[in-house]
């Protein structure tokens, strides 16, 4: 919001004209008012004192106190802060003040000549923005708002109000009686030439002129905010730029004069008093450079000499020569004061008229005079055009005069006619637009009268409004004041009372239904209350059935466990044994007489996996029973107490950020740990592979479409093991179950084009499950193979699915030092009983537990190991252990131990429990701890298989001379029965090979028989 301080240029009768003050006087009529114009002064000073009479009069009826402003002293001058430019840079300027004018002129300096530009404040406005910088103020005029900046907050308000004084200082002398008038003509025509003072009673004081800041003393000190002259260079006007800092440089005295006339002006009084040259005239005469044209000032009287005076002058001055001596020139200043104070002759002789008729005389002489300036100004300009034009013609004749030979003028010639034709074709185009704007002038003019044909239509049906609004207005007035007797008037007597019995029974049935009303809200409210109630208790027994049905699933499975026990001890004889086997029965059919339960188990979870698996043999399905009724509970259990606030936690954290847009953080890792709502699972892990392959798909981002066109052009030489692997993916998932199913064919396209993918894998077993998990969650293709280039390539070290899998078998001897700190015991009973934990556990490793744990816990898993990485493995493995790690030590037979590992990572069920024995028991597990024990074991294990492959070589040597020497035997034996009376052996080509040869294969075979390679 800006406060705008707007003065008021109002018509005010009765008030004085303000005092003239002598040292703010204009430079052409400083010392040149004649008698009349002291009068005038006189009369005025007379009215300003009836004036101050008439006020005190009216201060003794109001009692608020009126401070009387005036117009400083000081000179309006000083350096302020303009903000302009190309880069709209605050630039200091100094700013001149010119009352004549009533303008505002800045230069660059204080010391310049010729100003940069002006402003106008006759009809200006000022104001400063309330969250502005400090000293910062507006002036705006018509087509444009000029921002300044004063030092501080005094000096703005200062330079506030001094440009108020002088525009109503201007504004109020353009108007003015001639001091010969009587003072009842004054009177009479009541025009507004109220002054300065009393006008600001309800607003600011006056401000005490800054010190330093404003008048003649600020041009000697440099401006407040120290700027260079490369910062006050101003790019708009390099021209007067020029000028200046010639005229600075030259430092001649009229150039020092013309500085002096410029700002102090009482100066040029004191040398216009003495008889010598005018000032301008000095200068016009002893400056080299041409003076740039200033536009002159406009008059401060209303009255001016006549068109035929001004004519006469300038006719003479002509005949002179131009040249006028000073006494002229003062004389001719002094005949036009005189002439612009002298009223008409019909006032000065005091003849008849009327005030009217002189009001509109003194109307018309402005009206005339305000013409005659616009003609004048027009000529100037027209001369001024001329004076260019001359001078440019001028040059050009130079130029071609100065040229050496015909030919150079011949250029001359030539270059002025390809500007003339330049010219002429930017006329033409500035007709075309000429008449291009006077059409769409014409438009608008045409829209314009629609408009107000439009407006004058709607005024005319809301005036109809209006007068519609006022007779109801009036009848209602009349009804309400006497009601009966004007519905009396308007009907008869019957009718009237018919009515008021209408009313009155329609007033007994507002109240009825009122009563009624107030009942019914409160029937609502109370019913309202006794159903929340009752939801309440509701879903309080829900709970309650809930956690009850779960402790009997509890229950059940402890009975089912015991009757397992009981089956497998050998102290029941036959009677008891058939006892137990028929409970046995009993519980597995248990299910199809349940009528009601509250959260039944679908046979398949959301993905297609079942829940309860299918086994043929008796003892295995009482432990999928038993398994079953864990999963049950644990559903029970987690449904109201985890699940849900877990699926609030996620709804809150993606409530505030899209998906596509989601950032690595603490926050994100704890919740991805607790597991992914099925809802949000598809997009959070499409956010984490596109992360984690952007560089992939950057590179090439059809990469999925070129190789399947690969695919489809030749074939893989692992497409018969993937075709043949297809089938024994996920079998117990309702997508893979049918070999024609669509998810089958995804499966093998993408299992495809990832053996083009990466040449060095191919494909190995183990890969269709991974790419198939991707396939379920994901569901879309491509999105699948990059996960599954992300699992292989990005987060698995390198080397895990190659031939030799040597990062796996390293896992597994890393495993097994994790194995040895974190649980001892468990530890020393595997080497107790010789068991080779990686027989279990190198499959969970390779495909990331897939069929190994129930779908609900292996999501989760694969939740954290996509965002984690490897390690995450490591630490499920150890949490599968820890888990059941009571259970194993009980077993002390090989085999059933064996039996046990395989099979117990399915029947746990309380994913919650295996997940803060993870990520809480196994702590600390230090990533950097995990990275060197890999490295330490990948060197032993390449260190190994080399030694290997040594022996190899060395045993595949072996063989090949074993090999040469049979067939050696076999030759010799073959000549001795078919090649009877030949010559001797010895003397054949393959003797001295087979008698070379002979030691070493008998050595060879002397020593294979203690040699096995299996050792």
């Amino acid at each position: 919001m800006v406060r705008t301080v707007k003065m008021e240029q109002d018509c005010q009768v009765g008030k004085p004209m303000p005092p003239a003050d002598p040292n703010l006087t204009s430079p052409d009529n400083h010392h040149d008012l004649t008698a009349s114009a002291r009068e005038e002064v006189g009369s005025t000073k007379e009215n300003e004192g009836d004036s101050t009479h008439m006020d005190q009069s009216n201060a003794q009826e109001k009692p608020v106190m009126k401070t009387k402003m005036e117009p400083s002293s000081t000179k309006l001058c000083g350096y302020l802060n303009k903000l302009g430019g190309p880069l709209k840079a605050w630039k200091a300027r100094w700013f001149v003040f010119e009352e004549k004018k009533c303008q505002l002129y800045y230069y660059r300096t204080s010391q310049d000549v010729n100003p940069l530009g002006s402003i106008d404040l006759a009809n200006a406005t000022f104001g400063y923005p309330d969250q502005a910088q400090e000293g910062t103020f507006q002036i705006q005029i018509p087509g444009r708002v000029v921002v300044l900046k004063a030092l501080n907050s005094q000096a703005m308000l200062y330079w506030l109000q001094q440009l108020q004084i002088k525009r109503w200082q201007h504004n109020t002398s353009l108007v003015k009686i001639p001091a010969e008038a009587s003072t009842t003509s004054t009177q009479l025509c009541q025009l507004p030439s109220a002054p300065w003072e009393g006008r600001t009673e309800d607003f600011l004081p006056a401000v005490k002129t800054p010190k330093g800041l404003v008048g003649e003393a600020a041009a000697c000190l440099p401006d407040p905010w120290q700027q260079n002259a490369l910062q006050k260079l101003s790019l708009k006007h390099p021209i007067t730029e020029i000028q200046n800092t010639v005229l600075n440089i030259c430092g001649n005295k009229p150039a020092q004069e013309l500085r002096r006339s410029v700002f102090n002006f009482d100066k040029i009084q004191q040398s216009q008093d003495c008889p010598c040259e005018d000032p301008v005239t000095q200068i016009l005469g002893e400056t080299t450079a041409p003076p740039v044209p200033l536009t002159p000032p406009a008059p401060t009287v209303l009255s001016a000499p006549s068109v035929s005076s001004v004519t006469n002058e300038s006719a003479q001055e002509a005949k002179t020569g131009g040249k006028s001596s000073p006494s002229s020139s003062m004389n001719k200043r002094e005949k036009k004061m005189t002439s612009s104070l002298q009223p008409s002759g019909e006032v000065v002789s005091g003849k008849e008229g009327s005030p009217v008729d002189k009001l509109s005389r003194l109307q018309h002489e402005v009206f005339t005079l305000t013409e005659e300036l616009k003609s004048q100004k027009e000529l100037v300009r027209l001369l001024h055009k001329a004076l260019e034009a001359a001078q440019q013609e001028k040059r050009t004749s130079k130029q071609f005069l100065a040229a050496a030979g015909e030919q150079e003028r011949l250029e001359l010639v030539r270059h002025k006619e390809r500007c003339i034709a330049d010219l002429d074709g930017r006329l033409e185009a500035l007709l075309k637009d000429k008449e291009e704007l006077e059409q769409r002038l014409a438009m608008q003019d045409c829209q314009v009268n629609e408009l107000q044909q439009h407006v004058q239509l709607m005024m005319e049906k809301n005036n109809a409004k209006q007068e519609v609004i006022l007779k109801l207005s009036e009848q209602v007035a009349a009804c309400m004041a006497d009601p009966q007797r004007t519905v009396a008037n308007s009907m008869g007597t019957e009718t009237f009372c018919r009515l008021q019995e209408q009313i009155e029974h329609l007033k007994d049935d507002i109240e009825a239904h009122k009563i009624q009303n107030k009942f019914l809200n409160s029937e609502v409210y109370q019913l309202t209350k006794l159903w929340r109630n009752s939801s309440e208790e509701e879903k309080g027994l829900l709970m309650k059935c809930a956690y009850l049905e779960a402790k009997n699933c509890q229950i059940e499975s402890k009975y089912l466990v015991m009757l397992r026990r009981l089956q497998e001890s050998k102290g029941l004889d036959s009677s008891q044994q058939e006892m137990v086997k028929r409970l046995i029965e009993d519980a597995l059919q248990g299910d199809k007489k349940d009528v009601f339960k509250l959260n039944p188990v679908s046979e398949y979870d959301d993905y297609g996996f079942k829940t309860i698996p299918d086994y043929e043999v008796e003892d295995v399905k009482l432990l999928a029973k038993i398994q079953a009724l864990e999963i049950r509970s644990n559903n029970l259990r987690n449904n109201e107490m985890v699940d849900k606030p877990l699926q609030t936690r996620w709804a809150n954290y993606l409530a505030s950020r899209p998906l596509d847009q989601l950032a690595p953080s603490p926050e994100l890792k704890g919740l991805i740990r607790c597991g992914i709502p099925v809802e949000y699972r598809e997009q959070v892990w499409r956010w984490i592979v596109r992360t984690r392959t952007q560089v992939y798909r950057k590179r090439n981002p059809n990469r999925y479409q070129e190789l399947r066109k690969h695919c489809e052009v030749s074939e893989h030489p692992a497409s018969r093991q993937i075709r043949l692997d297809l089938h024994r993916t996920l079998t117990s998932n309702k997508h893979f179950s049918s070999p024609t199913s669509d998810a089958v064919q995804k499966l093998q396209r993408i299992l495809l084009a990832f053996s083009w993918q990466n040449p060095t894998i191919g494909y190995c077993q183990g890969l269709n499950r991974l790419a198939a998990i991707a396939l379920l969650v994901l569901k879309d293709e491509e999105d699948a193979f990059w996960c599954l280039v992300a699992v292989v390539e990005i987060i698995m070290p390198q080397d895990y699915y190659s031939k030799t899998l040597t990062a796996s078998q390293a896992d597994q001897r890393v495993f097994r030092d994790f194995l040895a700190e974190k649980m001892p015991r468990l530890t020393a009973h595997f080497k107790e009983h010789s068991i080779d934990h990686s027989l279990i556990t190198f499959n969970w490793f390779l495909v990331v537990f897939v069929e190994s744990l129930v779908s609900d816990i292996l999501l989760r898993v694969w939740d954290a190991f996509l965002y984690e990485g490897t390690k995450v493995i490591f630490r499920y493995a150890l949490a599968l252990f820890k888990y059941n790690e009571e259970d194993i030590l009980k077993i002390h037979d090989n085999l059933e131990i064996y039996q046990y590992l395989r099979f117990f990572t399915k029947t746990i069920s309380d994913g919650r429990k295996l997940m803060t024995i993870a990520f809480n028991d196994m702590n600390p597990f230090p990533m950097k701890l995990l990275k060197n024990r890999r490295e330490f074991h990948m060197e032993r294990l390449t260190a190994e298989l080399q030694e290997l492959e040594r022996i190899q070589e060395e045993f595949v040597k072996e063989q090949q001379v074993e090999r040469k020497d049979k067939d050696l035997d076999t030759a010799v034996s073959e000549d001795e029965e078919n090649c009877v009376g030949l010559p001797s052996a010895a003397s054949s080509k393959g003797a001295p090979r087979g008698v070379q040869d002979m030691p070493y294969r008998l050595d060879v075979a002397s020593s294979s028989p203690g040699y096995s390679f299996a050792d």
